[in-house]
This record gives structure tokens, C-alpha cells and sequence, in this order.
């Protein structure tokens, strides 16, 4: 008789799909009509118009001519659109970045930029294989605080220049040798300029007030340079600087003001000048763009997560971003990462799935091939009373002063070193020191967390449980690991040996140990083994246990015991005495 073959009890491999689209994704799996493609158009129509000006000032504060802002925002905003995690997600160029990027322009050009953008997008792509997304999630609130404040202080010290019209050529790269050569040129400050940019910024404050329907930055900006055009026709005199005037790009042999309208052609950012060299001294740099990048992409997903009621894939978000950083710089692109004012704006505009902000994208390019010669009619300073307006928006002044006012006086520490570190140095230093602090924070609270009590012949310390006469027990009561290590075995080495026969070492209360913590274990054993003392340890052993089962504790020595559990430990010990 032929028997019919048997199942197999192996287990099927589980397939882990690669985190990338889970927006897109997700929203054509739940039903995708022309309702929805209509409401995404819209919204990504508003995004867009918003997205215009704020990429070329951007752009422009970091010293780069505006078109590379509109191209990031057309790349990049597509990209992460169409590969992200997040449904709701605006990508583009951000005031964050300029704090990074700016210094990157003075030393090594525009090339250089795009160069650490690639590398940084190459970080994100990595950091999203690993699954790494969630640990954002754990940098503390006085970091990202402190770094958003410090951002905010350099951009809005940025922004001085064409405010005032001033004539102090390019800005150094420190923070305080920027302030020292903006003083020097204050004799050139022009009142023309100043009246643009007062009068850009009161609009952005009134206007929301009045009109909802159409984007403050554009209609404010739009009225100003009309204005400032008429004014120019009517008193010849009245001359401020604008976009035409200050960029120019050559196209066929034609030299054009403003940005050229044509579409970015792809090319490699570094041209011919890549080397081991460039490459070694941009990596810190492409480090600390990764890693903001990351953090504010991030949050800005969780903020949308909670507009909206929706979930994001923090991984499937960091593959997105990291695709869209590496393609931007080819076709001209700096460094982008989620932008939470566009992506909040989108919501309000009624988005349904990541289509609209792909659509903010494709506006930002129609724009460029129809608009390109509008815009080069916009005053400088009216882009920079916008950054002002940004600036002060991301600084979160109330909440940096209640950080300080009311939080413990590490965390307050943290984040005037995460601020100073930003504004005193740069982003990088920055970056490296707020991740090293955000870690020593979490282990010195984990380690606070963690303490032993010790019980000598008293049974009513132990409710239920009577220790024997000649046994004692050391409790340990949190994660061993090597930042709690000393706090939790400081007690155990000043009980006296003479009041005991047994130590019972109670574990079932440490849910976790680690390699220095086990070593740290090891040797108050063989301490105590040497003072000819029995050690039984009380489990249930902390996790990973496997570490206990290779040390074989119990065949090392006869003096040393596991038991289960206490009340097992208790009966050992009692026995091990009566013996």
C-alpha cells in the first residue's frame, strides 16, 4: 500500500518583505477612487504653491542659486512621495538643514553639497534595512528641542544680510565670525531693503487672519514684488535686490536672470573632482545630515500620525528619504528630509494618500518651466523676512522656556549643550554630542532605576517568605547592566561574612543582563566562594538567559546553586545550612 506523504513539521521561512512604498501601498489596498485622486490634486496644488518659495529661500540661505532648492523639492518630494511610509508626508529642502549645509558651500562649493547629500541618503537607505527607524523615537525631547532653538538662532542671525541689505560679501563659516563681519557692514545697511522685508513679514502675520483659502507666502510675497516693481517705475531711486539680480545662469550661450526654465538634467554632483579625500572629509557632515534628516523626517510623520489617526512605517519613511537623497543630487537636488509645515499644510488641504504630495512635485516643476521668469522679480529681502517667519516658528521659544523653567536640571543641561553646541559650533558636533547625550541620559535613568536591598535573618521584610537563621539575602531590583552595576552590588560587599553561612542572590526582579553586568556577578560569586560562603541564586534568571546556561555557574564550583524561584531558594538555603 502506497501511504500519502506526510506534511513537514518545518516551519516555513519568513519572508521579510523590504520596507519600501508601505504608504502607497497601504492606501491603494484600501480602495483608491476619483474622489480621492480629485482631493490629492488640490492638495497637492496648495502644497505646491506653498513649496515654491520656501524651497528657493531655502536654497538660497545656504548659499546655493535658488533653481537647487525647486529641484530637490521636485525630486526628492516625488520620490519619498512614491517610496515612503507615510501617506501624508511632504519632502523637500528645510530650514534644519541650513544650519548643516551652509558651511559644506563654503568649503567645498555647490558640488560638495550634493556630494554629502548623496552620501547622507546612502546612511538613510542603510538605516532603514536595519529597521532602525523606531530608535528615533527614543532621543529625548531636551535634544531635539535644543537643536530646533539652535537652528532657529542661526538661520534667523542669517537672514540679518538681506534684511538690512547688507554689503558684507560672503559670511564666514563660525557662528561668531558671521555676527563679528554682519556688525562690521552695518554702515551699509539700505532702508529700502528693510521696508521690503517689514513689510513682506506683516503680510505673512495678517494675511492668514483674512484670506484662508490662498497660501500666505505666496500672496505676500506676490504683492511685494509687484509692489516693489511699481515702486521701482514710479522713484527710480527706490532699487532692492532680487532674485534676477543677484543669480544668473548662462543657457545656450544666453545668460538669464533668476532660474533657468528648463527641467533638472541628471548629472554627477561631484562632476569629476570625487576622491578619497573629498569623500573622508564629507562623511561627518553626510553623518549629521542623515541623522537630522531622520529625526525630523520622523517626527514629522508622528505629528501627522496624530492629525490624521494614521500609522507610519518609520523604516519604509527612511528607505523613501534615503532614495530620494541619493536621485535629488544628480538632477541638481540638496538635501531634503520631511518638512512639518507642508506636511501639515497638506493634510489641511484635504490630502487622501501619498498622490498628493507627488502632485506638490509635479506643481513646483510646472512652475519652473512657466514662472521662471516671475520669479526672478522677487525681492531678496522678502524671502528672507520668510525665513524669519520660519525661524521663529521652529525655535518653540515657550516650550525652550518651559524645558527650563520646569524640567529636572539634566535635562536642562542637555538642552543648552545641544543648543550651544549648534549655534558655537556646528550640526555636526551637534548631532554627535546630542546622540551621545540622549544615550548617557537613558543609561544614567536606567541605572537609577536599578538598586538591591539586603535581608538578614528578618522574616517580616520578606512577607510570606521566613529566611532560615545563618542565611541572608541580597535582592537586586532593575536591568544589571554596565551603567548600574556599581550602584547595585555597592551594598552586597558591605554585608558582614560573619553573619551568615548562605547568601541567596535574588535575580527575579532583573528583567535584563549584560555582559558587564554578568561579570559583575561573577565576581561577587567568586568573592563570596572565596570567604567559604554557599551562594544560591533566586531565579527566574534575567533575560538572556543563555548567558547563565554557557557559564555553567554550578559545575564551577560546589558552593554555588540555582533555584527557580525564591520560595525554592529559601528551602535550599535552609537545607545547605542544616547540612
Amino acid at each position: 500500500m502506497s501511504s500519502s506523504p506526510q506534511p513537514s513539521l518545518q516551519p516555513e521561512p519568513v519572508r521579510r518583505r523590504i520596507p519600501v512604498a508601505a504608504a502607497l501601498r497601504r492606501s491603494f489596498s484600501k480602495g483608491y477612487g476619483l474622489g480621492d485622486f480629485q482631493a490629492d490634486l488640490l492638495a497637492g496644488t496648495v502644497v505646491g504653491v506653498v513649496a515654491l518659495p520656501l524651497s528657493m529661500a531655502l536654497a538660497i540661505a545656504v548659499g546655493a542659486p535658488p533653481q537647487h532648492g525647486l529641484y530637490t523639492a521636485i525630486v526628492a518630494g516625488a520620490l519619498v512621495a512614491l517610496l515612503g511610509g507615510c501617506k501624508f508626508q511632504v519632502t523637500g529642502p528645510t530650514a534644519a538643514f541650513v544650519v548643516i549645509l551652509a558651511p559644506i558651500v563654503t568649503k567645498h562649493g555647490v558640488a560638495g553639497l550634493m556630494t554629502a547629500g548623496l552620501m547622507a541618503g546612502v546612511l538613510l537607505v542603510i538605516m532603514g534595512l536595519a529597521r532602525l527607524g523606531r530608535l528615533i523615537e527614543y532621543i529625548p525631547y531636551p535634544v531635539t528641542t535644543g537643536f530646533t532653538a539652535g537652528i532657529a538662532t542661526v538661520i534667523a542671525t542669517l537672514q540679518v544680510k538681506d534684511v538690512l541689505g547688507l554689503e558684507a560679501g560672503p559670511l564666514p563659516e563660525h557662528y561668531a565670525a558671521k555676527v563679528a563681519a554682519l556688525w562690521a557692514a552695518r554702515g551699509t545697511a539700505d532702508v529700502f531693503e528693510l521696508a521690503v522685508a517689514v513689510s513682506t513679514l506683516a503680510l505673512l502675520l495678517v494675511i492668514p487672519r483674512v484670506v484662508k483659502k490662498v497660501p500666505a507666502p505666496l500672496l505676500a510675497i506676490t504683492l511685494v514684488s509687484l509692489a516693489a516693481v511699481v515702486v521701482a517705475e514710479v522713484y527710480p531711486v527706490f532699487s532692492v535686490a532680487t532674485i534676477g539680480s543677484r543669480f544668473h545662469t548662462t543657457l545656450d550661450g544666453v545668460e538669464l536672470a533668476g532660474i533657468p526654465p528648463v527641467l533638472p538634467t541628471p548629472s554627477l554632483p561631484w562632476g569629476d573632482g570625487l576622491s578619497h579625500e573629498l569623500v573622508r572629509e564629507l562623511l561627518p557632515s553626510a553623518f549629521a545630515i542623515a541623522m537630522l534628516g531622520a529625526i525630523e523626517s520622523l517626527l514629522s510623520a508622528v505629528i501627522a500620525d496624530g492629525m490624521t489617526g494614521t500609522k507610519h512605517d518609520p523604516d519604509s519613511e527612511l528607505i523613501g528619504l534615503g532614495i530620494g537623497n541619493i536621485v535629488a543630487p544628480i538632477f541638481g537636488g540638496i538635501a531634503a528630509t520631511g518638512a512639518l509645515a507642508r506636511t501639515a499644510t497638506n493634510i489641511r488641504a484635504g490630502a487622501r494618500s501619498p498622490i498628493a504630495a507627488f502632485t506638490h512635485a509635479v506643481v513646483v516643476l510646472l512652475s519652473i518651466l512657466f514662472l521662471a521668469p516671475l520669479v526672478a522679480y522677487v525681492p531678496m529681502a522678502s524671502l528672507a523676512a520668510l525665513l524669519l517667519l520660519v525661524a521663529w516658528n521652529m525655535s518653540e521659544l515657550h516650550h525652550f522656556i518651559r524645558i527650563v523653567k520646569l524640567a529636572p536640571r539634566s535635562d536642562v543641561f542637555v538642552l543648552l549643550t545641544c543648543y550651544g553646541l549648534t549655534v558655537v559650533m556646528d550640526m555636526v558636533v551637534a548631532v554627535s554630542a546630542g546622540v551621545v547625550l540622549a544615550a548617557m541620559l537613558f543609561m544614567r535613568r536606567m541605572a537609577e532605576l536599578t538598586g538591591g536591598r539586603t535581608v538578614l535573618n528578618t522574616a517580616d521584610e520578606l512577607g510570606e517568605f521566613v529566611l532560615p537563621e545563618r542565611v541572608a539575602l541580597y535582592e537586586i531590583n532593575g536591568p544589571l547592566f554596565f551603567g548600574a552595576v556599581q550602584k547595585a552590588m555597592a551594598a552586597l560587599h558591605a554585608i558582614r561574612g560573619d553573619s551568615y553561612e548562605v547568601m541567596i542572590l535574588h535575580l527575579g526582579k532583573v528583567p535584563f543582563i549584560d555582559s558587564t553586568g554578568f561579570v559583575a556577578l561573577e565576581n561577587a560569586i567568586d568573592g563570596l566562594v572565596r570567604r567559604q560562603k554557599t551562594v544560591v541564586l533566586a531565579g527566574p534568571l534575567p533575560r538572556p538567559r543563555e548567558i547563565f546556561d554557557k557559564a555553567r555557574l554550578e559545575e564551577r564550583s560546589r558552593r554555588v546553586y540555582i533555584a527557580e524561584d525564591l520560595d525554592a531558594a529559601i528551602r535550599l538555603a535552609g537545607a545547605l545550612v542544616r547540612a
